[in-house]
């Protein structure tokens, strides 16, 4: 999806002075004329300079074109089906493994994760399975054994190593 730069600069303006009204309540340090809120605030700036910048940059680049250019365009993939089946199953099983992974544990659902997305990525449907079984046991051991990632057991916490 293509936002015109006016979109994204006013969203950065805001964002900046979201993040100056905030920094305003860091509490000072006596004795210090540099308090917690000077790199926040510095950003909170930085961020509207910059936001207004693009949004000037959007507007003339408005301007400049047809009188109906759009704010928005979607891409080409966005019209095909296949394309946003992915999407969504990109989306849901990220989704799916946030709410999940804690009370199904990491195996159960890096597997499933796997296997959706081999599905959607048209993986020959007898290696799925087995595919998505070994490579989420090797991240498995990679980060739980070598490099000591506590990662949840859940359903599967009799049998945990």
């Amino acid at each position: 999806m293509k936002f015109n730069d006016a979109v994204w600069g006013a969203l950065l303006v805001l964002l900046g002075g979201t993040l100056l009204v905030h920094v305003r309540s860091f509490p000072s340090i006596p004795g210090q004329n540099v308090g917690p809120g000077m790199f926040p605030g510095l950003l909170g700036i930085g961020f509207a300079v910059c936001g207004v910048i693009l949004f000037v940059r959007g507007l003339r680049s408005r301007a400049a074109r047809l009188a109906g250019s759009e704010w928005m365009s979607l891409p080409e993939w966005a019209h095909s089906p296949r394309h946003v089946l992915g999407f969504a199953v990109l989306a849901g099983v990220n989704v799916l493994y946030l709410v999940g992974v804690d009370r199904l544990g990491f195996v159960l659902t890096g597997t499933f994760y796997l296997a959706a997305l081999m599905w959607v990525l048209q993986v020959r449907a007898s290696r799925i399975v087995p595919l998505a079984i070994v490579l989420t046991l090797a991240i498995h051991f990679a980060f739980y054994k070598l490099l000591r990632v506590p990662l949840p057991w859940g359903l599967l916490q009799p049998v945990a190593w």
